[in-house]
């Protein structure tokens, strides 16, 4: 799954979408000022180091503009890139490549963008036993290429969508609690009512609160917003073989810290919703315009 893109039946339509929104009404530029079989070559180029993370969605949505445009990758996803480096070539009609570029690099500078933050997490945590792991907090339709981006940039993905496991939280457990059960019985209805094989993580807010999340079943406690000295109290209290993940409040300040406790999981919301796009653009090779 880590090198794995998502297939083009989902990929496309998300593709799609974007193309309709910006160039649904045509583009009155390139239209007006290009002559429509200009043949022309650009390259897409580095402009900020990162880890490159959507090079093969950039080709997708050049074959959705014009199916005759061909692209050449020269450095793949998952490769740490640098200023000046050529990321690819893009040959063919030059209207059809400014038709694309705006949508293209939207999908790649925000994919690498996650991949290169992904990644800086993962540096911060070297060598310890943690993995760093995604959340739910993407952008809409965007979610299966956003978690590949994360995946790029070394990290692991936490659940794809609500059937992906069984995460109780502070809400259920509101709700639940109203109608008189006690986190025992939570867990085991929930045992009994989810399809077999997923595993099960009760959210907590407490030392106290994991301890009872551990007795009641749960194959993973959540420890939410903890301070370090309170995740490590947790970790060191809980039985063998239940694991732990720290979530809330993780930045790349205090990521290690929160790592040292002994937890097995962190999970960063950051990833996804707080990402920085990395620098990418296109340049069109002047010596490449000829007229046919």
């Amino acid at each position: 799954m880590k090198n794995q893109l998502p297939p083009d039946e989902s990929i496309f339509p998300i593709i799609d979408l974007a193309l309709a929104e910006d160039t649904g009404h045509g583009d009155v530029t390139s239209e007006a000022l290009i002559p429509p079989t200009l043949p022309g070559r650009a390259s897409i180029l580095a402009k900020a180091e990162g880890v490159l993370a959507g090079i093969e969605v950039a080709g997708k949505v050049f074959l959705r503009v014009d199916p005759s445009l061909e692209m050449s990758v020269l450095i793949k996803d998952g490769a740490r890139i640098m200023p000046g480096d050529i990321i690819a070539t893009v040959s063919g009609g030059v209207s059809g490549i400014l038709r694309a570029e705006r949508v293209m690099l939207n999908f790649l500078q925000r994919l690498s963008g996650i991949a290169s933050l992904a990644a800086e997490y993962v540096a911060r945590t070297e060598g310890l036993r943690a993995r760093i792991v995604d959340t739910r907090k993407t952008t809409p339709g965007m979610r299966m290429l956003e978690k590949y981006a994360v995946r790029m940039g070394g990290a692991q993905n936490h659940r794809l969508h609500l059937g992906d496991g069984i995460l109780i939280k502070d809400t259920h457990l509101a709700a639940l609690r109203a109608l008189g059960m006690d986190l025992k019985s939570i867990v085991a209805k929930a045992r009994e009512k989810a399809p077999p094989g997923l595993q099960l993580e009760v959210e907590v807010t407490t030392v106290a609160e994991a301890i009872e999340a551990a007795g009641a079943g749960a194959d993973i406690v959540m420890l939410d917003n903890m301070s370090p000295e309170e995740m490590r109290r947790a970790v060191s209290q809980l039985p063998a073989g239940v694991r732990t993940e720290a979530s809330g409040g993780v930045d790349l300040e205090n990521v290690r810290e929160i790592a040292e406790t002994g937890v097995d999981i962190i999970s960063v919301g950051a990833l996804t919703h707080s990402m920085k796009a990395l620098d990418i653009s296109l340049e069109i090779d002047p010596d490449s315009i000829k007229l046919p």
